[in-house]
């Protein structure tokens, strides 16, 4: 019998049994932590439970010194016998340890490379928002997770709350992979009138719908009756099985919501070379209705006012990519009246919007996959900014538009405020505060030639706007003005990336910042001038 690692004073569990592949232990403390190391392959280890295999993943177990250390939740099994197995014969598995806190708890959230404006998981890796919902005072955020290590594995759904959309609390995982496959991405409802069934005792059931990645791709279901606490999966997964049907196995991404007029579920389902939509009463048998080509992965359908007028309102439908259809909806088929437009770019992808929004609030809300590096972080990935989207009349008819939401107010100061500065004068009042990793940058730029200006940050342009060319940062981009010689820009700026929102949301684009911070901001371009310049440190969310 072997004593596993005792790692500073942390409690040691009761009992250790090792042999060639596994190690027994009873478990008291909320986690296990796990070393991790790039160095080695990946193997499956397995958490069995009197008998029963109730975990499994693909771990990189570190036989030396560790790049970081994840963590497994086991409070749930406190008091019981566990058995760790690992596929192969590994030092690692003496390392393993158990604690009520994961390793690095006192610097979480402090670390220097850690945004501090944008949610970010513990540990592990993020890609896909999914199941964006309100529910009784709380925003809730699932997304696509690895909780076992910063490269994509181990498909699981993670999970996070908030009160205002801006600080996250990190709740255990909802959904792990099971029979079926792995979690993929998908949405969550509330059922408010039970259609399900899953409701008991007056509880309001709050309903996922998933994809299972496994031989196939299906759709599931999962319900929970303690506000996305904890999830029972649908006896009768999986719901949709649509391969034999596409000969394809790209059949993924869900999202439903509740049609009024009809009174039946719609699923937005990504199948092929586009949209399908799929109708219900129960939220477990669908009946396929229509399909729209064009797009892929992460689907969205929603309806908005244009100009803020309820009376005159249009449907957007878009895909992963940032690429939008607006048209007309009549609870069963989309049908386009224009597009393909785009209205995001860069470094984001997977965006997702909030559902069951309250009526008196009525907005909008998107959040999306942020592409970014962290370098030297134990994470990889993280939520973009929340953001409102409108409908607005254009030169070129109605087109979306993306803006931070207004609670951005609750972190910002205003720490300075210029009119009419040259460049050079701009970049004065700038320099101050070229040692600040996080604030909002607000400004005007009057050109005085057909050429090109911008906003640079430690050499890396923020802003790269050529009138020549029509282009913003490389996209082409064309002012509702087409004579205009100005451009406005709204950047969000974070130890590890930029977000930028040009001429009041009509484009808006996500960048990596790079990580050489040797310099500060500055204007460039030939004889411009910075009609007005708002600088705003932003407090962290994590506080």
């Amino acid at each position: 019998m072997k004593r596993l690692f005792l790692l500073v004073t942390l409690t040691l569990m009761l009992s250790v049994y090792a042999e060639a592949q596994s190690v027994r232990l009873k478990a008291q403390d909320k986690y296990l932590n796990i070393p991790v190391s790039h160095s080695v392959e990946r193997a499956r280890m397995v958490i069995n439970v009197d008998g029963e295999d109730v975990r499994g993943f693909q771990v990189r177990l570190a036989e030396g010194e560790p790049d970081y250390w994840v963590f497994c939740d086991i409070s749930q099994w406190k008091g019981k016998i566990l058995e760790v197995k690992y596929a192969r014969h590994s030092a690692g598995l003496d390392r393993i340890y158990q604690a009520d806190a994961i390793v690095g708890q006192d610097s979480l959230y402090h670390e220097m490379n850690r945004p501090q404006v944008h949610f970010t998981q513990r540990r592990g890796w993020v890609n896909d928002p999914n199941g964006l919902v309100y529910y009784d005072g709380e925003y809730h955020l699932f997304f696509q997770h690895n909780p076992y290590e910063r490269e994509w594995e181990n498909m699981s759904w993670g999970h996070a709350v908030s009160r205002d959309l801006l600080h996250w609390q990190e709740l255990p995982i909802a959904l792990h992979p099971d029979h079926l496959g792995t979690m993929f991405s998908g949405s969550a409802v509330i059922d408010y009138d039970n259609t399900s069934g899953f409701g008991v005792k007056g509880k309001i059931p709050m309903v996922a719908i998933y994809t299972a990645n496994g031989v196939n791709q299906t759709q599931c279901v999962a319900y929970s009756l303690d506000k996305g606490r904890t999830w029972t999966k649908y006896e009768g997964n999986p719901v949709i099985d649509s391969k034999a049907v596409w000969q394809s196995h790209d059949t993924r991404d869900p999202k439903v919501f509740w049609y009024a007029p009809k009174r039946h579920w719609v699923m937005v389902l990504n199948e092929r070379d586009g949209h399908s939509i799929y109708t219900s009463k129960n939220l477990k048998e669908w009946t396929y209705r229509s399909h729209t080509t064009g797009f892929w992965e992460c689907p969205e359908l929603f309806e908005l006012p244009v100009d803020g007028d309820n009376r005159n309102t249009k449907w957007v439908m878009y895909g992963a990519s940032g690429t939008y259809m607006i048209g007309a909806f009549d609870g069963e088929k989309f049908t386009p009246e224009a597009g393909k437009f785009y209205y995001v770019k860069g470094n984001i992808y997977a965006a997702q919007t909030f559902s069951n929004i309250p009526a008196d609030d009525g907005r909008r809300i998107q959040i999306g996959w942020g592409q970014i590096n962290h370098p030297n972080m134990p994470i990889n990935g993280m939520m973009t900014f929340p953001t409102e989207l409108t409908l607005r009349t254009t030169r070129n008819g109605v087109r979306m538009f993306c803006n931070p939401i207004s609670e951005i107010a609750n972190l910002q100061t205003l720490v300075g405020e210029w009119d009419n500065l040259t460049a050079s004068d701009a970049n004065e009042c700038l320099k101050q505060f070229s040692g600040n990793d996080c604030l909002r940058i607000r400004a005007t730029i009057h050109l005085s030639h057909a050429t090109s200006a911008g906003i640079s940050l430690c050499g890396q342009n923020l802003v790269d706007y050529d009138m020549n060319r029509n282009t913003v940062n490389g996209t082409f981009y064309s002012p509702e003005d087409m004579t205009s010689m100005e451009l406005t820009m709204d950047i969000i700026v974070d130890r590890t990336s930029v977000e930028v929102f040009v001429d009041n949301g009509a484009f808006a684009y996500v960048m990596e910042r790079h990580a050489n911070r040797n310099g500060g901001y500055g204007f460039w371009g030939n004889n411009i001038t910075v009609k007005n310049l708002e600088v705003y440190t932003l407090k962290s969310i994590w506080e």
